[in-house]
This record gives C-alpha cells, structure tokens and sequence, in this order.
C-alpha cells in the first residue's frame, strides 16, 4: 500500500485541504499534517524561536501549530513511522503562478519534502472569485499521483500545478510550463492606530503577467492546468559562467 501525506498553508480546516484528503484516499493510506492555523504566503519558514505542539485531532488528522514547512519536517521525521511515497501540498484556493511561487507556503511545503527525497506536488486553484472548483483540482491531483507513483519525478524536482477554476469538462487540456513573472503593484495600505502611529497592511494589488506563450499564467488563461517542474538548485548557470569569465579577474 501507498502512503501519501498532505498538508497545505491554509491550515486544517481549510475545505480545499478536505476535498484532497477525500480524493487522495484512493491513492492509498492517507495523512494530514497541516497547520492549526492559516499560514498563507509563509514561504519557507521554520519555526526556531518556540516549541511547537502537535495536536491529533482524529485518526490520519493532526494539526501543528507552526509553518506548513514545519509540517513536514515533523511530520516525516518524527510523527510516521515510514516515509511517505507521495507528499501533496494544497489544495490552495487561489493561484500560485510566477512570482507567486516565492511568498507560497503551498508551494514550499513541497519544496522541504524535495529536500527530504519525497516525490513531491504543489497543487492550486487558479481562482479570483467564488465558487471554488476544489473538485476540478482534486480528480486531477488523484491522476497525476498515480502517474508519479508509478513513473517517480527527476531528482530534486517538484511539480506546481495550477487548475482553471472551472469544471472538469470545461478544461481545455494540460500544459507543461516554466514559471513566468506575476508580477504586483504596490498595493500597502497606510492607515493609522488609535493613538496616531502609522501602520501598514500588505496587500496583493492587481498582477501583470509575462506574456510568454509557455509560461504558467498563459495555460491559466485558455483554461489549461499548468504543471511546471521546478528544480532544487536555483543558480543562474548563464550567469555563473559569464562571472568565470568576465569577472575572475577582477579579483586578483
């Protein structure tokens, strides 16, 4: 039997995360480990300045008071008794296209199972507005799994996938995509506290996309699910080999 665990960043009673546990038990025996609470944009942070608590709240379910990529750790390290085949990140209610993929703590909780040699998925509705088609997202992640189950992923490598907030039929086909540029505004909001101190709310603004034809956001727009494999090593090797060549010298 397979073993697959899933978590997210919105946290364990997120209903995306509900549907995917519904889905995936097809898959095999199914774990949740996931936050307590929303996590969202956490990116990659672990939590070193507290103890952490791990709570089961019922059999296969258990929530941890910390980061989606403290989940994993944990979760593999400590609270199953053997690895995971699978770890399946989401399903995160909204998009994690571009630029996206570096605040998403959807997407970095499949990054820290990479890192910890587990096959590993990021799954997202692309979705700006209700209803949620946490449906679409789920039969797809169920037939993906099966594929990396059977045929394993490139070392090193995860998989972000993004789903047209539609219904099944109205998917128009699967593009294997690099990531693009999302890119946003400066929307901070300036607003003030009773006493008259200045604070400030982050927000997400309105994104531009990169136009490019193979990008993730160009599959989001002709209602296409992006899958774009992304790799551990994040080094610019052009760069790399022009520093040798153009720079070493200068350091002499």
């Amino acid at each position: 039997m397979k073993h697959i665990l899933l978590t997210n960043d919105d946290g364990i009673h997120a209903p995306g995360l509900k549907i995917l546990y519904q889905h995936s038990r097809k898959l095999g025996k199914t774990i949740i480990i996931a936050p307590e609470h929303d996590n969202s944009a956490a990116s990659h942070s672990l939590t070193m300045n507290r103890p952490l608590r791990v709570r089961q709240l019922e059999e296969h379910f258990y929530a941890i008071n910390g980061t989606p990529t403290d989940c994993v750790t944990i979760g593999i390290n400590k609270i199953l008794k053997q690895k995971p085949d699978l770890v399946i990140s989401g399903i995160n209610p909204g998009p994690n296209l571009g630029d996206d993929v570096s605040y998403s703590g959807t997407v970095s909780a499949a990054i820290e199972a990479t890192m910890l040699g587990i096959p590993s998925v990021a799954i997202s509705l692309a979705a700006e507005s209700e209803p949620l088609h946490y449906e679409t997202a789920a039969a797809l992640i169920v037939s993906l799994a099966n594929i990396i189950l059977e045929k394993g992923l490139p070392k090193d490598t995860l998989l972000n996938v993004n789903v047209p907030n539609t219904t099944l039929e109205s998917i128009g086909g699967v593009a294997f995509t690099r990531r693009g540029r999302r890119l946003y505004d400066d929307a901070i909001k300036e607003t003030y506290d009773p006493w008259g101190r200045k604070h400030y709310w982050i927000g997400g603004g309105t994104p531009s996309f990169d136009a490019g034809e193979d990008t993730d956001s160009a599959a989001i727009s002709v209602n296409k699910i992006s899958i774009t494999p992304m790799h551990l090593d994040p080094t610019n090797y052009d760069a790399l080999t022009f520093l040798r060549e153009e720079w070493a010298a200068l350091f002499k």
